[in-house]
């Protein structure tokens, strides 16, 4: 049994804990100037590779990939467990200081758009794909869309929070938020028996938001274990839509921008040109070992 008594007024007396104790606090705004970094592209991109982040990021490489050569984006990355999100530029972008944030510059004045789901929305009106105009279509794809925005919050800061970032390990929670997060992966699965895709019969900006966290999950990506302790192989539907999204070629670019962990040659921490994935991965920037290098001219 907890020995937590609750108090009759909440107070902020201590940071919570867990991973990202350092940067969470219950006021908003800037603690610190620093401006925005600006490339030359019409869009700027301020994010970070976490799932919410890569649903834009593989949203303009999609753009790019069908010939949208307006659509070119320079993406920075915010380093959010130092607190980047907290600057005064990026607040400016997004008040509510969380990634991704995007300025369109394209034209007579910068707009902001903040919110992962706006800026699909944005940018799929802006250039006329992975949306349709009206009628069914329109319906079914938003549905799915915000379906993702109040779902994934559950699947995240519930389950993931939980199994993987909090503390201490605590039954009650990860047993409330593994019932929330398999009953959404059925929702999904039962829906892909029956469409090949989210929305239906084409790739939609549903599947753009939804892949990267529940695709992630599924595919062994997001909270390390989190796709055994769930079972998410038994979801044969949502495991054949997952690699089926993983295979397209703009999903694979755009799920490593601005990504700072894991394999050296997923990592793209800045994206200011189409070569950069060929030629400014981490694999290729990190320096050559000059003992590894005479080893290997030995052999």
């Amino acid at each position: 049994m907890s020995d937590y008594v609750l108090p009759k007024v909440w107070t902020w007396d201590q940071p919570s804990g867990g991973q990202f104790a350092n940067v969470n606090r219950p006021v908003a705004g800037p603690t610190h100037n620093e401006e925005l970094p600006a490339g030359k592209h019409p869009f700027q991109l301020y994010s970070l590779a976490t799932p919410n982040g890569q649903k834009v990021s593989i949203m303009f490489e999609e753009l790019l990939e069908k010939g949208h050569s307006d659509a070119e984006y320079d993406a920075w990355p915010i380093r959010i467990g130092d607190g980047d999100q907290f600057g005064s530029g990026f607040v400016a972008v997004n008040p509510n200081s969380k990634i991704p944030a995007l300025l369109d510059r394209s034209g007579r004045e910068p707009v902001r758009v903040f919110e992962s789901g706006a800026i699909l929305v944005y940018l799929a009106e802006k250039f006329g794909e992975f949306l349709p105009t009206s009628g069914p279509g329109r319906a079914e794809a938003l549905s799915w869309l915000f379906w993702q925005m109040g779902s994934a919050p559950f699947l995240g800061g519930g389950f993931g929070h939980f199994f993987a970032y909090a503390p201490e390990k605590l039954e009650y929670p990860i047993n409330r938020y593994s019932m929330e997060a398999k009953r959404q992966f059925d929702v999904l699965n039962r829906r892909l028996a029956e469409s090949e895709f989210i929305a239906g019969p084409d790739y939609t900006v549903a599947d753009i938001a939804i892949w990267p966290w529940y695709g992630g999950v599924a595919l062994g990506r997001s909270y390390e274990g989190a796709d055994s302790f769930l079972a998410t192989h038994e979801y044969e539907h949502v495991m054949r839509w997952a690699k089926q999204i993983d295979a397209r070629p703009a999903v694979k670019r755009g799920r490593i921008v601005n990504k700072l962990t894991g394999d050296p040659s997923e990592q793209l921490h800045e994206r200011h040109d189409a070569s950069d994935f060929a030629l400014r991965t981490e694999d290729k920037l990190q320096p050559v070992d000059e003992t590894e290098a005479v080893k290997d001219d030995a052999i």
